[in-house]
């Protein structure tokens, strides 16, 4: 146990160290000048002179070697220092914390229903005996797979907002204003856990045990819940901390089409004045949620099937 928590926390600082070095690396490779974009212009207007473009640089330590820069950076964040934003002079790590809530509400609410439409899904194409409703419910995860992200949320919004008029189509009053966008945001997920799911589902069915289980007189039910998918759900719950962060990743889009604040917005301002410590922040924080997913998923392993222990799965 011990020696897999080590290496859970070392792929764990990798994936951290690989993070924060490929969006440094990014940021830097492009053309345009932050401080130049930061500073747009003086108090009345005029563009900054040379001398106080090298001011700012100068401050935000802009000014020394990329190599340097890397180094103060990346011994920073290691303290948990990650830096001051260029666009706003703000704390980065609290203007992260500030606009976690609302991208919270929106993920959790489709990760929820990801799980639910993908497991439901799974569960009614395999159980059903009509072929053609199986083929039909079999190539829906495709087929939402498919779908840009952006076109889902605009056509929520012209139904359910426009022509129903049951859903607010902006904003983030209450609970009614996360529905559209968690649909938006959990649709892609459901559609992959779906496609898993079913295949694994469809083979566990297949399996020497449950043909045995048939020949008790076990219920459809029972061997469906209680046999199958209980050894189909670990390939699934696999897939699901592979795109857990295509959650945070979808927020950029689904914040932006339902006009809501919060980390998919900060992280496209960000990027758009390349605010090299605030997208670092963002890109950290994502990793991190990619391996607390990922180890939770890895330590559930052994609850689901008891012959799997923690040091096999290491």
């Amino acid at each position: 146990m011990g020696r897999y928590l080590l290496r859970r926390i070392g792929f764990a600082l990798g994936v951290g160290w690989a993070a924060f070095t490929v969006s440094f690396l990014m940021l830097y490779l492009l053309p345009s000048d932050p401080v130049a974009i930061m500073a747009g212009g003086g108090p009345d207007g005029e563009p900054l002179s040379p001398a106080q473009l090298d001011e700012l640089r100068a401050r935000y330590g802009l000014d020394q070697p990329l190599v340097v820069q890397y180094w103060h950076r990346l011994v920073a964040a290691l303290h948990g220092d990650l830096g001051t934003s260029l666009s706003s002079g703000l704390d980065v790590r609290g203007q992260i914390e500030h606009a976690l809530p609302p991208t919270l509400e929106i993920a959790v609410a489709g990760l929820v229903f990801a799980v639910v439409f993908g497991a439901g899904l799974a569960l009614v194409a395999t159980y059903t005996t009509l072929r053609w409703l199986r083929q039909l419910l079999m190539s829906l995860p495709s087929l939402a797979v498919s779908l840009p992200v952006f076109w889902v949320g605009l056509m929520l919004v012209q139904l359910f907002s426009f022509q129903l008029r049951l859903l607010p189509s902006v904003g983030a009053r209450g609970a009614e204003s996360v529905v559209l966008p968690a649909i938006t945001l959990g649709l892609p997920t459901g559609a992959v856990i779906a496609q898993v799911l079913a295949k694994s589902l469809a083979q566990a069915l297949e399996s020497p045990y449950i043909v045995t289980a048939r020949a008790k007189g076990v219920g459809r039910v029972s061997i469906q819940l209680g046999h199958a998918l209980r050894n189909a759900a670990m390939p699934a719950m696999t897939a699901l901390g592979h795109v857990t962060g295509s959650l945070l990743a979808g927020t950029v889009v689904v914040e932006t089409v339902f006009t809501r604040p919060g980390l998919g917005r900060l992280t496209v301002s960000a990027v758009g004045v390349q605010d090299i410590p605030l997208v670092q922040g963002i890109v950290l924080f994502a990793a991190l949620v990619y391996v607390v997913v990922n180890l939770l998923v890895d330590l559930a392993y052994p609850l689901l099937d008891p012959r799997i222990t923690v040091g096999a799965t290491s």
